[in-house]
């Protein structure tokens, strides 16, 4: 079991109590490594005090929107505010705020299945519906999610139009994390919309990192989200804020969607420190995403250059030039040995390369997710080399 799995699971794992503690006491070493360490390719906000992040919200907030201004009361002002914002950036007639987005993403499509009169969501294996949410929805929202396409891209045009049942809408995610943060050409993208559309479908962007994709793509938001029925975006994800996500869309679905909203108990009393640093987060952080994008692909190939000369065999970067600033490392050694390696390089020489949990992808493989933000772009290609080199020599010798 990964360590993001025994963190939800919320089930007595029986004898798999050590296992777990251990893991714990790797987590918390990892985070204090984070923390202390001198270099690292990302410093995640969510990661710090609540002290750190509210002076780093409070330094940025007199520009991002007027202090002076009475706190929203569900809903208005403020959120009202970022709602407009993201619904310019978006190209949408209108947007709504919702704390989380597995409850913006199942409210937009039961909208759409009440309107296309279908209620099955056509949807990659790996989308974060089918891993991450508990079936949320089929036990919650009446939804019946089918599976198309497979592997590490998303699904096709063909897959899309040879699918053996109809669908009343077709979720696409992009980037699709668990593949590894990877997405279609524009063209492949434009095609499996008109492939849906063909088959008398909605298109829903689960575009959760969706900033991250206009470097990849080379158009613009409004270009990407305007391909789609409706697009869900996170609040903190890629632009660091503490929480919150919004559905883009239509007037008329949106307005349908604050009601599902009020249903599903996300008519929250006061949600101005949410609101506060999502803004902050758009003017600081979105248009730098770009910056990062090209500086992890340096990253990337010094990565590879590094394990190579190291001689670690069949060490991967995936994808290889990455599509956004995150993408994926698998090594061949069990996840423990990887974890530990990157902990002690971190506690023992305040540089930490990899930042992030290392999970099992298959016998004896371990993979992580590495992302490239603002503190990365310090890093020369040389540097990285380097550091592989030392996280290197702290793996066991393999047999």
């Amino acid at each position: 079991m990964t360590e993001t799995a025994v963190q939800d699971s919320g089930q007595d794992n029986g004898p798999e109590t050590g296992q777990d503690a251990a893991r714990e006491r790797l987590r918390d070493r990892r985070m204090a490594a984070q923390r202390q360490a001198r270099r690292t390719l990302s410093r995640a906000d969510w990661g710090s005090t609540i002290r750190d992040r509210l002076t780093h919200l409070m330094d940025a907030a007199p520009e991002a929107y007027d202090l002076d201004e009475p706190a929203d009361v569900y809903g208005n002002r403020i959120v009202a505010a970022l709602e407009e914002r993201v619904a310019a950036l978006l190209g949408t007639e209108a947007a709504a705020f919702f704390p989380t987005g597995t409850m913006a993403q199942q409210v937009a499509l039961r909208c759409w299945a009440a309107r296309t009169g279908n209620p099955t969501v056509a949807l990659h294996p790996l989308a974060h519906p089918e891993v991450h949410e508990r079936n949320a929805f089929s036990q919650v929202s009446g939804l019946r999610p089918v599976r198309v396409g497979g592997g590490s891209r998303l699904p096709t045009a063909a897959e899309i139009r040879g699918l053996e049942e109809p669908f009343g809408a077709l979720m696409l995610e992009l980037p699709l994390r668990d593949a590894g943060f990877v997405l279609p050409t524009w063209e492949e993208l434009t095609e499996a919309v008109d492939a849906a559309r063909e088959r008398d479908a909605v298109v829903h962007f689960d575009g959760a990192r969706l900033w991250e994709c206009t470097e990849h793509f080379g158009r613009s938001l409004q270009e990407i989200a305007g391909l789609a029925d409706s697009v869900y975006v996170s609040l903190y994800k890629s632009v660091g804020g503490f929480g919150g996500a919004v559905l883009a869309g239509p007037g008329t679905l949106i307005e349908e969607a604050k009601t599902w909203r009020h249903r599903y108990g996300g008519m929250v009393f006061q949600q101005f420190p949410t609101a506060l640093s999502a803004l902050v987060g758009l003017d600081r952080e979105l248009p730098r995403l770009p910056e990062y994008v090209r500086h992890a692909r340096v990253v990337a190939e010094a990565l590879r250059e590094g394990f190579a000369a190291a001689g670690v065999p069949w060490a991967r970067v995936h994808p290889e030039a990455p599509h956004t600033h995150e993408f994926q490392v698998w090594l061949p050694y069990e996840p423990e040995a990887a974890a530990e390696a990157a902990v002690r390089q971190g506690e023992e020489t305040s540089v930490l390369l990899f930042a992030n949990a290392w999970d099992a992808a298959g016998p004896g493989l371990a993979c992580t997710e590495v992302v490239v933000r603002s503190a990365g772009l310090e890093w020369t290609a040389d540097d990285v080399r380097a550091a592989v080199r030392d996280f290197v020599d702290r793996l066991p010798e393999r047999p």
